[in-house]
């Protein structure tokens, strides 16, 4: 039915056309008229069944005699209320789909509404029909909002069915999917959910009434099918024209406002995506081209390209394109929340100054930025950013600005919504936590004195990162998966985890410590590891490729296959990773806000035919509290907003004390910026660099404080300038050119923290004694806050460093009070202190067989056999939380008798007591 309204039918030598297209600003008067004659028409009780005659459809919408869409209708209101979620779903279910109207492909939607709710499907298949809802979303969740007009569903019939709409519907939003030598049963048809028909038409009823140079912030959680929502849009902003020619950006009323929309997307799917679906919609074909240069955005136009496709990658040089080519008009899609790597235009000169970075740690809002801010957003480009996780300055950047000074989102479709909808899945639903247990001793006989805060932290992180802590995760790791996604079957059996560590090096060792634990069970399956570039940990350098025993980029593809099971990553894949067989995260990283919800979001991805639901999805986290989890996700499970502008007057403050510091001179700085912009060689630029960072680090002799204050200063005015630059409505050339020069100084700036050289030594000093786990949270579920979540602008205030009274210690009481804190909660008794006696006391006691067969049992041989069975019984069941102490247990007899004869003793005195 799509191809025919769209391209017509033939039949012998004649051409029926079946459809007039709705007219565009430029079209003819007779592209009026023949639109104005269309035959719109209603039909009731539609009798669609040649085996049962008495069978009807309650409406049909007809266009020139042909069924577009078909509709149940429902009533809530009666004495025997029915709803469109369940009876009007099942009546479809129960419907023939072999005959003539039912088929796939003959109308194209069958939909059910009460006044509450409407649902639809594109294909009927009995007991399987998927139906989605169509609904506008209320309180930023699922359903729809009370109208004070009549029923909430009348939008339906006053908005969805109006000739216009459902004509646009059909020329610009309805997809049949699938390859050109598919049958027809086997490919898809796209019908538009409600919210991606209304971004897109807000995007363009807004466009046309206010022009180019409009700056656009769409929040779409996961889930939202921001893939088709960009392909629409961008595809009808080819088209979009302005309702006055007064406005900026347009040339007259019949002339479309942009010559090119490009998209910057790092998915290749949506790429692929793009030419398919254009060359369905576009009367002119191959309007698709790539751009990773100034100068092919430059060719492509000159060739007729409409639609440019970019990478976040090679997004600078076509900033830089769009600003030479000023008599040209853009609309620039940013689909920012899907990247992997390294982005920034500077990278490779600054590697080549000596520049060095973890290119897995760019967000990829912070590069749209960074790539945006030596160019203001001009007056020939509008911008159009998708997005679930806004950050404040993406807000700031994009988000529309209120009257109160506040920015929110153009348009919303919130992880709230997308979870109560079903096209994601709540990843908080399921969580456990893990808190760790060290406790270390002293190895020297010195006591020297150190700053408290700080060798805590260092010792934490020692902990944390020894092979002997990552060993034990690693097996609890391994064991868990086996026993609850392996052994469980679940997805199916090929159901898929992650390992997320703190960096790539505990990356590498938490990848051989599950090789080695595979290995133990006879290598039931395979894990792969994901991490950039090379890395050398204990001596020996790692690639990703030389580890996995494949090229680099083939990892995301093999990990699809059912032999591989695991991957560990450090932040390579925590964005932009879609693999819907993953249901499983074992997390041991700091996760905070905007990384949090997009690493944990991994697991969320849908996947009907593999039967995912909610239930199958659980996270255990060895690092993260529960509370920091919902403080992160929080702000994004509803609508985000940014409560100010940030004040970048703090600039002016920081550049004062920066030049006064005599690192470099102003005249270094011009000519510094004059050779960059002139793409001179790294090496003419070096010196200029090296001469400012040789005044710092020793001619200046400048203390450490000094450094490091300087330092920080250095940093704050990068990160803000560079966030802002784009933003500000005045331009300031010296902070232009410092922030450049500055951007290539600091990473040769040393500093040293006056206590370090003692720190280095503290861990010299101390040995691990024992580590142990016991979970804090099991399966607990995270609820989230579903009011509006305000952001705050960036710190206004100069930053630097804070000299106060350090608390010194003795070595000795430093790790006195880090095992109190890290050991708490194991009731340690003098004698062995790395046994939580108390603990199994209370299991021993709790043990169902302990009264009838132990306490009350006067036999002294039944008594104590049947104290050997529920010690067993106990510690069997402690291992995972203590398994240290649980393979001490199993493997040294001295150490299990002793043990036994303590905790019969606690036993004693606690009856004596009693």
């Amino acid at each position: 039915m799509l191809h025919v309204l769209k391209k017509g039918l033939p039949v012998d030598d004649t051409h029926f056309t079946l459809m007039y297209p709705a007219p565009l600003a430029s079209s003819a008067q007779k592209v009026h008229d023949n639109f104005a004659a269309n035959i719109w028409s209603v039909t009731r009780q539609v009798h669609q069944s040649l085996a049962n005659p008495a069978e009807s459809v309650d409406m049909v919408l007809f266009l020139n005699g042909l069924p577009i869409v078909t509709l149940e209708l429902k009533v809530t209101s009666t004495s025997a209320p029915q709803t469109a979620r369940y009876h009007g779903q099942k009546q479809y279910r129960e419907r023939d789909a072999s005959q003539p109207l039912m088929q796939f492909g003959r109308a194209l939607v069958n939909m059910t509404a009460d006044t509450d709710e409407v649902w639809m499907a594109t294909k009927l298949s009995g007991a399987s029909t998927w139906f989605l809802p169509f609904n506008k979303g209320h309180n930023e969740g699922a359903g729809n909002p009370p109208n004070p007009g009549g029923h909430k569903t009348a939008y339906l019939w006053e908005e969805v069915f109006q000739p216009a709409s459902l004509a646009g519907i059909i020329q610009h939003f309805v997809l049949l999917e699938g390859g050109k030598t598919d049958p027809l049963a086997k490919k898809t048809l796209i019908f538009p959910r409600y919210q991606q028909l209304d971004v897109v038409r807000k995007v363009l009823d807004h466009t046309a009434n206010h022009g180019v140079g409009q700056s656009y912030l769409i929040q779409h959680s996961a889930g939202s099918g921001k893939s088709n929502s960009i392909t629409w849009a961008a595809y009808q902003l080819i088209e979009s024209y302005p309702t006055s020619a007064d406005l900026p950006g347009a040339r007259a009323l019949d002339a479309p406002l942009f010559d090119s929309v490009i998209v910057v997307t790092d998915r290749r799917l949506l790429d692929r995506q793009l030419r398919d679906n254009i060359s369905d919609f576009s009367e002119v074909k191959n309007i698709v081209a790539p751009a990773m240069r100034s100068a092919d955005l430059k060719a492509a136009l000159e060739n007729g390209k409409k639609i440019i496709i970019t990478t976040i990658q090679k997004f600078p040089f076509i900033i830089d394109g769009i600003a030479d080519m000023s008599d040209k008009r853009f609309a620039v899609i940013i689909d920012e929340a899907h990247s992997g790597q390294s982005g920034l235009a500077h990278d490779k000169m600054n590697q080549a100054m000596g520049g060095n970075a973890d290119p897995d740690e760019d967000d990829p809002q912070d590069k749209i930025l960074a790539a945006m801010q030596a160019r203001k957003m001009r007056g020939n480009a509008s911008y159009f950013a998708f997005t679930a996780t806004p950050k404040n300055t993406t807000l700031e950047k994009f988000g529309t600005k209120q009257p109160d000074g506040s920015f929110k989102p153009f348009h919303l479709y919130s992880m709230k919504q997308a979870i109560e909808e079903g096209f994601i899945l709540d990843v908080l639903a399921n969580y456990t936590t893990y808190k760790g247990y060290y406790e270390i001793q002293k190895s020297i006989e010195d006591n020297p004195l150190f700053d408290t805060a700080k060798a805590q932290k260092k010792l934490r992180a020692y902990v944390e990162s020894s092979q002997q802590t990552i060993n034990t995760k690693a097996e609890i790791m391994v064991e868990d998966f086996m026993d609850n996604v392996v052994n469980a079957k679940k997805l199916r059996g090929k159901a898929k985890g992650m390992i997320v560590t703190q960096n790539i090096e505990m990356a590498i060792r938490y990848y051989k410590a599950v090789q080695a634990e595979l290995a133990k069970r006879g290598n039931p399956f395979k894990a792969l590891i994901a991490f950039s570039g090379e890395k050398e940990v204990d001596g020996i350098k790692y690639t990703e490729a030389e580890m996995n025993g494949f090229p680099e980029d083939k990892t995301r593809k093999e990990f699809d296959k059912d032999e591989f099971r695991l991957l560990v990553v450090a932040n390579k894949y925590l964005t932009g990773f879609d693999q819907p067989k993953l249901c499983a995260m074992y997390v041991d990283k700091k996760l905070q806000s905007v990384l949090a919800v997009q690493a944990l979001s991994r697991l969320n991805r849908s996947a009907p035919k593999l039967g995912k639901r909610t239930e199958d999805l659980f996270v255990l986290d060895f690092f993260n509290s529960t509370d920091d989890i919902k403080a992160a996700f929080d702000p994004f499970f509803t609508v985000t907003t940014l409560s100010e502008a940030t004040d970048v007057n703090v600039l002016h403050e920081l550049k004062a004390t920066l030049d006064e510091a005599g690192v470099y001179e102003w005249s270094e700085v011009e000519e510094f910026c004059t050779r960059f912009f002139d793409r001179e060689d790294a090496q003419k630029l070096s010196p200029l660099i090296d001469a400012a960072a040789e005044r710092f680090n020793a001619e200046l002799d400048l203390e450490d404080k000094d450094k490091i204050d300087y330092k920080i200063k250095a940093k704050q005015f990068v990160k803000v300038y560079g966030q802002m630059a784009s933003i500000m409505p005045f331009e300031v050339l010296a902070w232009e050119k410092l922030f450049w020069f500055l951007k290539f100084l600091i990473p040769k700036l040393k500093i040293q923290d006056p206590n370090q050289d003692a720190l280095d030594e503290l861990l010299e000093a101390v040995d691990l004694s024992s580590y142990g786990l016991e979970r804090t949270k099991l399966n607990h579920t995270i609820g989230l806050d579903a009011s509006e979540s305000e952001l705050e602008p960036q710190n206004p205030n100069p930053r630097g460093y804070r000299e106060g009274e350090v608390q010194e210690d003795p070595l000795e009481e430093i790790i006195r009070s880090f095992n109190e804190r890290w050991f708490q909660g194991w009731s340690a008794t003098p004698e062995e202190q790395r046994v939580k006696f108390l603990n199994i006391v209370d299991s021993v006691q709790a043990h169902p067989d302990y009264d009838e067969k132990f306490s009350d049992n006067p036999d002294p041989f039944s008594r104590d056999l049947a104290f050997e069975k529920i010690m067993k019984d106990v510690m069997l069941r402690r291992r995972k939380e203590e398994l240290e102490l649980y393979k001490l247990h199993s493997q040294d007899p001295s150490f299990k008798a002793s043990l036994y004869q303590s905790i019969k003793e606690m036993l004693r005195n606690s009856t004596q007591r009693g």
